[in-house]
């Protein structure tokens, strides 16, 4: 009997050890905690202390479990006391109770601090003129539009290094998550809705992103390429990329918002008023008539402000005749 229970103590550490070595090994894919810029690194700074956190209570809890499990197994010669009768403890009380209120206070403090810092254009870089990029999530597929730049892209992603990326988004169907593990958590793109987040790449480089809600038989291919370059490349790019003959104007946008997967494409110019109609078509009257928090208020360019006015009115007259139409 003893040799059969030392076979399987046996056995218990070396499938603990294995399973502990398969454990480790996936950390080496882990791209959320390889952060590339200063979102991200906020956001993995705030991981690790909710990790030290929570580890405060789980690891007493789990040695003290592993004690009493084997202190008090059952075995003829076992010695441990035996006390059913047992009363109140206010130290006990006191304990238990306060170490979780001290933790949830300090989870909430980094949690509240940390995000309201996200909700602004990265603090390193606020001297740096922002890139908006308008992004509809579809089915299956992602369509950016670079509202300054005048151009637009399906299923990969341009950005200028050390500078702050101003994301609007919104979904023509289904709802599905905006996310690029290096640069920042996940942000939700709901029809009908222009949801803002700021983004920024601290070098060049490539950068993995995806749809992480699932949202149909095709979700496994809403993969992205984010790529990150010089302000020069980033420039060349631009100017490249206005000589596509292709525009993105309501007809271009019903064709591309039909179900199914799509192709890498470039349209080298694009209706201004579009992304607007869309949010609008969605549900998203009640945004303000100005349009400024569908465009982006950041950067908000006096000579432009006329011309979102101007657009929101277009993307009202769109909403109600002729539209791009998402139920296709």
């Amino acid at each position: 009997m003893k040799a059969a229970r030392k076979r399987l103590r046996r056995l218990g550490t070396v499938l603990a050890g294995a399973g502990m070595a398969v454990f480790l090994a996936g950390c080496e894919n882990a791209i959320v905690l390889d952060p590339k810029g200063p979102v991200a690194e906020i956001q993995k700074d705030l991981i690790w202390i909710s990790v030290l956190l929570c580890a405060v209570v789980v690891v007493p809890v789990l040695a003290i479990f592993a004690y009493i499990v084997w202190r008090y197994r059952d075995k003829p010669d076992n010695k441990a006391p035996y006390e059913p009768n047992w009363s109140h403890s206010t130290k006990l009380e006191a304990i238990w109770w306060t170490i979780p209120i001290i933790i949830v206070a300090l989870l909430g403090y980094f949690t509240v601090r940390d995000t309201y810092k996200l909700i602004k254009p990265p603090a390193e870089t606020a001297h740096v003129e922002p890139v908006t990029i308008q992004v509809t999530s579809m089915d299956w597929k992602w369509l950016f539009q670079y509202p300054d730049q005048g151009i637009a892209t399906v299923n990969y992603l341009n950005i200028p290094e050390k500078t702050p990326i101003q994301f609007v988004l919104t979904s023509n169907s289904a709802m599905n998550s905006f996310w690029v593990p290096q640069l920042g958590g996940m942000m939700y793109t709901m029809p009908g809705m222009a949801m803002r987040m700021w983004l920024q790449s601290d070098g060049t480089g490539e950068y993995y992103g995806s749809g992480a809600n699932f949202s149909g038989s095709e979700f496994a291919k809403m993969n992205f390429k984010v790529t990150s370059m010089t302000q020069d490349d980033f420039d060349a790019w631009i100017e490249k990329s206005k000589q596509e003959p292709a525009k993105l104007d309501h007809k271009a946008y019903q064709q591309l918002a039909v179900k199914g997967t799509a192709p890498i494409q470039t349209f080298g110019d694009l209706e201004p008023t579009l992304f607007n109609s869309i949010v609008i078509q969605n549900g998203g009257h009640h945004h303000p008539a100005n349009g400024l928090d569908i465009r982006g208020a950041f950067p908000v360019k006096k000579d432009k402000q006329d011309s979102s006015a101007g657009g929101s009115q277009a993307a009202d007259s769109a909403a109600s005749g002729d539209q791009p139409d998402s139920s296709q």
